[in-house]
């Protein structure tokens, strides 16, 4: 009988409910002040001419990856140059420098070479992440990507090369109880 009385008592006790007080909104001062002309000069010759130049350098942009390795590549329209080098910049160093055998160059150039547009465009990556082979095809998928934009009549040559398709394949993770992804430790009979 008691336990049935405490939990009556227990049921007809409302909650406290606590007084919520409306948070004061914060006082903004308002202040007009006088602005004249000569407060925001226009600037110099020289920084209209480089804010000119800024907004005349588009650039088309396109990301790549292979493995770990992630591109962010810019493509800049130039006037075209004589000459087999690419003006072809990664991490602020010239493409050559940063990628130091052949394989790797011909690799990161492969996209721009297939459409014999090596001396039509400057390219800047930031590449990060991966090996440096990694990196390399991560540069040729960035730029690929990039010239699609740029041009979609550039889609049919660089999807037949391959160059579009991001490569897939990246190292199996390691299983509990074995070696590595599939190496299991030796095994004796006896």
């Amino acid at each position: 009988m008691e336990k049935k009385k405490t939990i009556a008592k227990a049921a007809k006790k409302k909650p406290l409910k606590k007084e919520i007080k409306p948070k004061e909104k914060p006082v903004i001062k308002e202040e007009v002040l006088a602005v004249s002309a000569a407060d925001f000069p226009m600037g110099s010759e020289e920084e209209m001419y480089l804010n000119k130049d800024k907004k005349a350098r588009r650039y088309f942009e396109g990301v790549g990856r292979r493995k770990t390795a992630i591109a962010r590549v810019r493509l800049l329209t130039i006037k075209p140059f004589e000459g087999d080098e690419g003006k072809i910049t990664v991490n602020d160093k010239f493409y050559k420098q940063y990628f130091p055998t052949g394989d790797m160059q011909q690799i990161a150039e492969a996209a721009l070479r297939k459409l014999k547009s090596l001396n039509r465009f400057e390219v800047v990556a930031r590449i990060s992440g991966g090996g440096i082979h990694a990196q390399a095809e991560a540069l040729r998928h960035g730029l690929a990507r990039a010239l699609v934009i740029f041009n979609l009549d550039f889609r049919k040559k660089l999807k037949k090369a391959g160059y579009l398709k991001r490569d897939p394949r990246a190292k199996e993770r390691r299983k509990y109880g074995l070696k590595k992804a599939r190496k299991s430790p030796q095994w004796a009979k006896r």
